[in-house]
């Protein structure tokens, strides 16, 4: 390999010491106006262009060194024209080179000041030029002047505006000789593939690779021929460019050329020849990266149609979902190879598409997202993580694009897609929703809208199948239940009745949650009760059926029972302060007995859970602040409970309190 590499240089100076001699001796004939010798030394200096010794890339900075020279030749070519020769007989002239190659580059060279001249119509010139290169068949040879063709001649293509249009020479004719020179390039191109052995298709690839723009060049030029509109568009380029790139069968070409059509023609083009565009997306090869491709088409279309609120009936008029749906369902069908990865990005790019063109249609994206369920029950959950960032760029885009979680639940198939996610995943995209609905501000307002939230985050609220044995560090766990603690305060009714169903919604989960999340979780369940408790303070009980309606002493109840979950965590120290809140809550509703049960809760747990001495103190502290604080008990239970706190006090006395030992007369003395 290296011997090739270092025979390659000694090869490539040898031909631009052969170049630049024969160049020299041609300025010279320039110089002295002498065409012969000038047509005779840039003939020898193009000779070197016949080398196949060079890959390429070498090959290209050889020819480049030709073509500054050719540019002087082209430029004493046009002054001889003014001085009065003959730019006909100089066409004929140069036809007398001795080997083709550099006659053909001659040719074009001449051809172009030819054109210019006008003294022949424009397309006649160019169609000879076109054919006659069909006389170099070598890939790389043909390549590089076809490609000197189209540069010398751009600048001169009849066109709408140009110069040299007329009644002879029209845009047709442009476009038929660019496609017929893209035609015989992408041929050329792809027979470089078929050339060498098989051990070096990896080589032959990349240098193809570092081609490929020689061929695209003319469809550049294409897009950007003025007289090229709509109509000629649809009727002649496309057809003919999407003919030779499924009739050439390779792999690199389809790629590459499908991705030019996309990347040089305007937008409004490809939304109204979206059906035959994407037509001949299932006839590519399957080995075609045709996801990257349609992807890249739907990108362009969602910019498009985010440009101008006016251009979205034209979407509607061409029915470009349905299309696109259909076209990716066909290629996904016909691609049966196509790893999971491959077809949800094409579902994300589809989805994106939907969300910029149709934000109003939520049938549209629950249809993307169950099409992607049908493909993903294929495959069970997701471990691969290129897939599974895809799931969650797809499972985004609603919650970006609508920025309110009602809605995005309102999507029947938006859970069915998670299920696919890995528990870890899993998690990532809960947090993305709770985070969704902390940034917007969202309120969820229903007991049915929050089953079905809990559903999407239920990943964050208890251990899914394969969890036990996830080791998950304990700060990356505090931030997850920090994060569901968070979201209790946007899970808000203003009808008493309708959050009373949310608070017994959210507890059933949360008590779903095991010993280590209850910690997080239940406070702010407890908070967001009292809150309803001051909410209904005053409420007659009487008035409104017990079985009907919100009240405090149902609410005070399920607290209760509530709270209670804690004590076996073990959690006593949160559990007696939490019971101590519920006892100032009923105080301030006149509920004494409910009050009395609570301070009675506490002091069962402050004598049988809490051992710790200092966490005894605290607790001790917070129940006689709150005792002090409690205006509601009759004399007969305020004097249990007082006598209750005393002996407790006496208790911590005597044994914090060393007692004194007696001292004898005798000790003194």
């Amino acid at each position: 390999m290296v011997e090739r590499a270092e025979d390659e240089e000694k090869w490539l100076a040898a031909g631009i010491a052969g170049l630049q001699q024969n160049a020299f001796y041609m300025h010279r004939a320039l110089d002295s106006n002498n065409l012969r010798d000038a047509l005779k030394y840039s003939a020898q200096m193009l000779s070197e262009l016949r080398t196949s010794r060079l890959s390429p890339h070498k090959y290209y900075e050889l020819y480049m060194r030709a073509f500054d020279e050719l540019r002087k030749l082209e430029m004493f070519f046009k002054e001889e024209a003014r001085r009065g020769c003959s730019i006909i007989d100089l066409y004929e002239l140069v036809q007398h080179a001795g080997n083709i190659l550099p006659r053909l580059y001659l040719l074009c060279t001449v051809g172009s000041v030819y054109i210019k001249s006008k003294e022949a119509p424009a397309k006649d010139v160019l169609k000879d030029l076109v054919e006659m290169c069909r006389g170099i068949q070598h890939p790389v040879r043909g390549l590089f002047l076809r490609s000197y063709l189209s540069q010398v001649s751009r600048d001169k293509l009849p066109d709408i505006g140009s110069e040299y249009e007329g009644d002879a020479d029209t845009v047709v004719d442009a476009v038929e000789f660019l496609l017929q020179n893209f035609t015989e390039m992408n041929k050329l191109w792809v027979r470089m593939q078929h050339q060498g052995p098989a051990r070096e298709k990896e080589k032959r690839e990349k240098e193809r690779s570092e081609l490929r723009d020689l061929v695209g060049k003319n469809l550049h030029v294409l897009g950007q021929l003025e007289g090229v509109d709509l109509d000629m568009y649809k009727e002649t380029v496309l057809p003919r460019v999407l003919e030779q790139v499924v009739n050439c069968k390779d792999e690199i070409a389809q790629f590459y050329l499908m991705d030019c059509i996309i990347q040089v023609f305007p937008d409004e083009y490809h939304l109204q020849t979206l059906e035959t565009l994407l037509g001949a997306c299932p006839q590519l090869q399957p080995s075609v990266d045709i996801k990257t491709v349609l992807s890249q088409l739907m990108e362009r279309l969602s910019n498009y149609a985010a440009s101008s609120a006016e251009v979205l009936p034209e979407f509607l008029q061409v029915e470009a979902f349905s299309k696109l749906s259909n076209a990716i369902w066909k290629v996904i069908e016909a691609q049966v190879d196509m790893p999971i990865f491959g077809a949800v990005t094409l579902y994300s790019s589809l989805l994106t598409f939907t969300l910029h063109v149709h934000p109003d249609r939520l049938d549209y994206v629950d249809q993307v997202l169950g099409a992607c369920v049908t493909k993903l029950s294929s495959a069970g959950k997701l471990e691969d993580s290129k897939s599974t960032k895809q799931i969650v760029a797809l499972l985004s885009a609603p919650l970006e694009k609508y920025n309110d979680i009602v809605t995005v639940l309102k999507l029947s198939n938006y859970p069915r897609v998670m299920e696919y996610l890995d528990n870890r995943t899993n998690k990532v995209m809960a947090i993305v929703i709770i985070q969704s609905i902390m940034k917007n501000k969202t309120c969820i307002a229903t007991a049915e809208k929050v089953e079905a939230l809990f559903e999407l985050i239920k990943g964050l609220i208890k251990d899914l199948d394969g969890d036990l044995h996830d080791e998950l560090d304990d700060e990356d766990f505090k931030e997850e239940q920090n994060s569901v603690a968070r979201l209790i305060q946007m899970l808000y009714s203003d009808d008493p009745d309708e959050m009373l169903q949310i608070i017994c919604a959210v507890r059933k989960h949360f008590l779903t949650g095991g010993p280590q999340r209850l910690p997080y979780t239940i406070p702010p369940l407890v908070f967001s009760s009292l809150k309803l408790i001051r909410k209904l303070q005053g409420q007659d009980e009487n008035v409104v059926g017990e079985e009907a309606s919100a009240s405090p002493k149902k609410i005070f109840q399920l607290l209760n029972q509530t709270i209670e979950a804690l004590s076996v965590v073990p959690a006593s120290e949160l559990a007696l302060r939490l019971y101590l809140q519920c006892a100032e809550a009923a105080n301030d509703c006149d509920l004494e007995p409910v009050a009395y049960e609570f301070f009675t809760q506490a002091y069962i747990l402050y004598e049988e859970e809490i051992a710790d001495s200092k966490a005894q103190v605290t607790a001790l502290h917070l129940i006689v602040g709150t005792l002090q604080r409690m205006h509601v008990f009759g004399v007969e239970n305020r004097d249990t409970l007082t006598h209750k706190a005393t002996g407790v006090i006496l208790v911590e006395l005597h044994l914090f309190i060393k007692p004194v030992q007696p001292v004898s007369a005798e000790t003194l003395i």
